[in-house]
């Protein structure tokens, strides 16, 4: 058998779902750089005799480094492919949990975990990339999947994590993690290191192209205007999902239902990836992307009348239901209009964008607050960023037409 078959042979085969399932197994063990600090923080914060703030700093420096292992790994896999990108997270990843096990103070350990989230970025954003380029008819779905590895992650590790941290110590769980992740990521990884035939790649990068031209705007243009999206989006999705917990307690219903509500947020965000990813293979992604921006700004306006617990319980779970699917939904617009040899950078940068914009907006939500002393106003600021997020894509389909290529790209 030759290196390279014909296209119809390989995309949307039972390779390539295999190739999802591998996928979606690195992506839930890969992504344990994002919560394993969360479960540590109380541990972290009373070991070292440091604020509440002091004990964040490891999150906040986690989440830089995970977004910027998106924007500059994606460059990586364009090139190499995935497989080395994965190896090499895995033993960053490694280094950074076992140096953080053996830290001595807050400091060290909050600038190790910079490590760990550019480690764990690339089975986010990359690793999504890649198996959007093994798929033509179901491309919507299986980057819907992908991408609810994440989530998954976060609703697996914290519960083997907590276990392990009750009985022997927090830093007895990150040696641990040093050890397990490099032993299902790397294994895995090897499994991946098939590339995409080049007639496919060809036929993607000419559909991709007939798309762009219709629209009118040079690629990037189209890269600039799906980051600003992105962060006009994610400023509007990180006001409910980063202060529900407190603005529960403000209205008196305690931090327990703030908790309760931002789970039923997480469990509808998976749901709404995966009717996303539906959606995206019959509508394509822009107009899916569309469709969850303009249902999340509905959901943020209800915010502003709700006020009662059974209100915001429904509220709530219509929200997570909106915004789950905007995320991956960039990836797919960026496999329709951008070039396929550059997915992994152009994917990257977008889901850069994105956390930037959770980061951003969950700061100046708090700041609003503390200057007018309520959260609506925070709410309006949101849907602001939201219209701002809706603009953008529909001038992106607006501006099109529809090609004569049928399949997405």
């Amino acid at each position: 058998m030759t290196a390279f078959v014909a296209a119809s042979d390989t995309l949307d085969s039972r390779a390539s779902w295999r190739r999802l399932a591998l996928t979606l197994s690195i992506a839930v063990a890969g992504n344990v750089g994002m919560w394993a600090v969360i479960v540590v923080l109380p541990s972290v914060q009373a070991e070292f005799g440091v604020d509440r703030a002091g004990a964040s700093l490891p999150y906040t420096l986690t989440m830089a480094g995970f977004a910027l292992g998106n924007l500059l790994t994606g460059r990586v896999v364009d090139r190499f492919g995935i497989t080395p990108a994965l190896i090499a997270s895995a033993l960053l990843m490694s280094v950074g949990f076992a140096a953080s096990g053996l830290s001595g103070s807050v400091w060290t350990l909050s600038l190790l975990h910079v490590l760990i989230g550019f480690g764990s970025a690339t089975s986010f954003g990359p690793l999504i990339a890649d198996i959007s380029h093994w798929f033509l008819r179901r491309r919507g779905i299986a980057v819907a999947i992908a991408a609810s590895g994440n989530y998954l992650s976060g609703a697996i590790w914290p519960l083997l994590l907590s276990g392990v941290q009750a009985d022997h110590g927090w830093r007895a769980a990150y040696l641990a993690l040093a050890v397990i992740v490099p032993a299902i990521v790397v294994p895995l990884s090897f499994l991946l290191r098939a590339r995409v035939p080049v007639e496919a790649t060809a036929r993607a990068a000419a559909a991709a192209s007939a798309r762009a031209a219709a629209t009118g705007f040079r690629p990037a243009t189209l890269q600039w205007m799906l980051i600003l999206a992105g962060i006009g989006c994610c400023m509007a999705m990180s006001m409910p999902q980063v202060h529900i917990v407190a603005y529960c307690v403000d209205l008196g219903y305690g931090p327990a239902v703030g908790a309760e509500m931002l789970s039923l947020m997480l469990m509808g965000g998976v749901v709404s990836r995966l009717i996303s990813g539906l959606l995206a293979d019959r509508l394509g992604g822009v107009r899916t992307l569309l469709i969850g921006s303009v249902l999340q700004c509905l959901a943020l306006l209800l915010y502003l009348p709700a006020g009662g617990i059974v209100s915001l319980y429904l509220v709530s779970m219509v929200f997570g239901l909106s915004q789950g699917g905007i995320v991956p939904s960039y990836a797919v617009v960026v496999r329709e209009y951008m070039p396929p040899k550059e997915a992994g950078a152009r994917v990257g940068a977008v889901m850069f964008a994105t956390i930037v914009g959770m980061a951003l907006g969950g700061w100046m939500s708090g700041w609003i607050y503390d200057v007018t002393g309520s959260y609506q106003m925070a709410f309006v600021n949101g849907i602001a960023w939201n219209l701002m997020n809706i603009g953008i894509v529909a001038l992106i389909l607006f501006r099109g037409r529809r090609p004569s290529v049928l399949l997405p790209a």
